[in-house]
């Protein structure tokens, strides 16, 4: 697996995970679901991305999926 598809299943789970909490805990964890598609654009227009950094840190591989 690539950093770029590590990511994307991070923040899928991510999401699963903040409207599961949203929907059964209390409906204040909406704003987690906003956090991550606000970390998500931000990502995406400064090419900067934590998560990613963090994975290529735990050794998973740059470059193509494939």
């Amino acid at each position: 697996m690539s950093v770029d598809r590590a990511v994307l299943a991070f923040a899928g789970l991510m999401v699963l995970c903040s409207v599961l909490l949203t929907h059964f805990v209390h409906p204040g964890f909406v704003w987690f679901t906003v956090f991550i598609g606000v970390n998500l654009m931000q990502s995406a227009f400064t090419g900067f991305c934590p998560a990613a950094a963090l994975f290529r840190k735990l050794g998973i591989r740059p470059g193509a999926a494939f």
